[in-house]
């Protein structure tokens, strides 16, 4: 492709992912091939996006940003997170990103907000800080690649955190649940059990996984929620439809729970979509996930195709 059908590329997807009269799932779709392709036209595209109008595409954003893991991101999203005027759940996924992308320049602009007011925020800037502590250490340098095709909030956790670095190298289910919900250990290093139980996958993980939705942190819930997701595993459908029914959940987290009952898209998933369907913003284009899933057509928020953005 030459530079002029780049450019035209990226002028369409502009104008799709840009334009409140696009459809929402379309405008996802736009956001997924820009974080494909990456680099500073998709980073100063999508950049354009945040303008508080809905809380679950500026959620979106930041988290490709974060995936597109390019420093050049940097200072689009310190504006989300210092934005007071932006929604809490677009600021989490802002200073995640952060984490995401790993750079030591972050931890100036994040270690201000483990003070801050907002749990969710607090929680976040101390794991995204300990995950660019870590990418940049000896052990994370070294670091096996990721199982799944995305850049963590933490690594899977290979020993337990309590034991000496002679530990044994894997742990079992009942000993990463264990770790998952023990609140004297750090956020971090319970994210790194939650992440070791994703990567197994088992019905027994799975099982372990759901236990956390019982604790007190919406962040940690939140991020169950987005592992299930991942995982898409029928197993997990009944704790996500109870969290999603949970009127008095958090948005973050009832988000994050019908984003994965969308793209796991079982037979007992369409009901409770078409439930909370008038609830758009904790919906997003779920539902739609959930026919496009069933139908073959595409999944949800896969790219477009080079000759579908062409203008």
């Amino acid at each position: 492709m030459d530079a002029a059908q780049l450019e035209a590329n990226f002028v369409s997807l502009d104008q799709q992912l840009n334009s409140h009269s696009t459809p929402l799932a379309a405008r996802f779709r736009a956001l997924f091939t820009l974080k494909s392709l990456g680099g500073p036209r998709a980073i100063e595209v999508i950049g354009k996006g945040f303008d508080k109008q809905s809380a679950l595409l500026g959620h979106e954003l930041a988290y490709c940003l974060g995936q597109i893991k390019d420093t050049r991101a940097l200072p689009i999203l310190q504006r989300v997170l210092e934005d007071d005027q932006e929604h809490p759940m677009v600021r989490h996924e802002a200073a995640e990103a952060m984490g995401a992308i790993s750079d030591m320049s972050s931890l100036e602009v994040l270690r201000p907000f483990l003070k801050h007011e907002n749990p969710s925020l607090r929680e976040t800037a101390e794991i995204a800080i300990a995950k660019i502590e870590w990418d940049n250490s000896e052990e994370g340098k070294n670091a096996a690649p990721n199982a799944f095709a995305t850049i963590d909030p933490a690594p899977a956790s290979t020993h337990s955190p309590l034991a000496a670095s002679t530990a044994k190298s894997s742990l079992s289910v009942e000993e990463l649940k264990a770790n998952l919900n023990n609140v004297e250990l750090s956020l971090f290093e319970r994210y790194r059990a939650m992440f070791a139980l994703r990567n197994d996958g088992g019905k027994e993980a799975v099982l372990a996984l759901a236990s956390g939705f019982g604790d007190e942190s919406a962040l940690f819930r939140h991020e169950i929620a987005y592992v299930f997701g991942q995982l898409s595993s029928p197993h997990s459908v009944p704790s996500l439809v109870t969290v999603l029914r949970k009127e008095d959940e958090e948005d973050m987290v009832r988000h994050e729970a019908a984003e994965a009952l969308g793209g796991i898209a079982t037979d007992d998933c369409l009901p409770v979509l078409e439930e909370m369907s008038k609830k758009e913003e904790f919906l997003g284009s779920s539902g739609r996930a959930f026919e496009y899933e069933r139908s073959g057509d595409f999944q949800y928020a896969a790219p477009l195709t080079t000759t579908t953005v062409s203008a």
